[in-house]
């Protein structure tokens, strides 16, 4: 059984075990770094981002992008929120092509590359717009490196999102929220049995009991400033009730019954490069349209009401700030802008 079609923002060849969910994680594992030492050196206008604002994994780039402020630096191409088995398209663009790359599909980019090419085409993926070719789909590395290796291009008053001293605990967090949370919720969706859907339900839960705890005295995950840890957090969390807590399953409470959580969201979705970056009704057509084996249907709900999100949150009381000693991005480029009417309480129905 596979999570989705190839065209996921996730790599596909993963199957069901028993039942139990697995996820392929074999990526291009090329890296851009400042001293080109693996052959693609850090160069302002060379590459593109090529994402989709469905998808919870291409979610953390765009954020890490804008709290960054490396949108001069690296130009973002925006795929729509459906694909089919080949690959996202670029059907928001005009002509269904993206403008830089002239591509209609991102599979396109990695054929450039690999001609034999059989594995998923995922977003977020790095492009090298000069040959045409991706460089990298593995978003994991891709956002440490964006901490890491592009500082030269790093915004005045840009936020340590991987401190050094911090990072053998980050790591640690990182991983438990990745294989319980961020991955947790496909292990319930994708469940091919009871049994396994139960483990995936207590171990999902059982981790998001322990993110509460952790979060009750404590504004963000590491302490008084935002770092990648929140940022792979949030983006899963923002998707909870308006997917994963009916598409996937995990209904023993909304987010907005958890209250540590539903502050904690709230508190970064209401953060300039958080909540300018999601939008609800992308989310939600990508999920129900293109998972026919959960919703055959693909009826898109209504629901839920979004303007909550916009909604006080009180952990200022917590202390600590954002982006401690920095300060906030600047808006996001206009043509980079998440339609007013796909935010909070502007969700249109289909």
């Amino acid at each position: 059984m596979s999570d989705e079609n190839s065209g996921s923002g996730y790599v596909t060849d993963s199957e069901a075990h028993g039942g139990d969910f697995r996820r392929d994680t074999n990526y291009v594992p090329d890296r851009i770094t400042a001293d080109g030492s693996g052959g693609w050196p850090v160069e302002a206008g060379r590459y593109r981002l090529v994402v989709a604002r469905a998808c919870p994994w291409a979610n953390r780039a765009v954020v890490v992008r804008r709290l960054l402020g490396l949108e001069g630096a690296i130009s973002m191409g925006l795929c729509g929120p459906t694909h089919d088995e080949r690959s996202w398209t670029f059907d928001l663009d005009p002509g269904g092509r993206d403008p830089v790359l002239g591509y209609e599909r991102l599979q396109e980019a990695f054929l450039a590359r690999f001609p034999d090419y059989d594995r998923g085409i995922t977003v977020p993926a790095i492009v090298d717009v000069p040959t045409k070719q991706v460089v990298t789909n593995d978003f994991a590395q891709m956002t440490l490196d964006l901490s890491t290796e592009w500082t030269a291009f790093h915004r005045e008053g840009a936020p340590d999102l991987y401190p050094e001293k911090l990072r053998d605990e980050m790591d640690e967090v990182m991983q438990r929220v990745y294989t319980e949370v961020n991955n947790g919720v496909y292990r319930c969706g994708f469940a091919g049995s009871q049994d396994s859907y139960d483990d995936a339900y207590d171990r999902l839960f059982t981790a998001l009991d322990w993110l509460s705890e952790r979060l009750e005295g404590r504004r963000y995950l590491m302490g008084d400033t935002i770092t990648e840890a929140d940022v792979r957090l949030f983006t899963t969390l923002a998707r909870f009730d308006p997917v994963y807590h009916g598409h996937f399953k995990t209904n023993r409470s909304k987010l907005t019954e958890m209250p540590v959580l539903w502050a904690y969201t709230r508190d970064l979705f209401q953060t300039p490069g958080f909540g300018d970056t999601i939008d609800f009704p992308q989310i939600k057509e990508h999920y129900y349209v293109v998972h026919t084996d959960i919703n055959p249907t693909q009826v898109v709900p209504a629901g839920p009401d979004t303007s909550v999100w916009l909604t006080p949150h009180g952990r200022e009381e917590l202390g600590g700030s954002p982006f401690g000693d920095g300060t906030p991005p600047g808006p996001p480029p206009e043509d980079e802008q998440v339609p007013a009417d796909h935010g909070p309480g502007g969700i249109p129905h289909r």
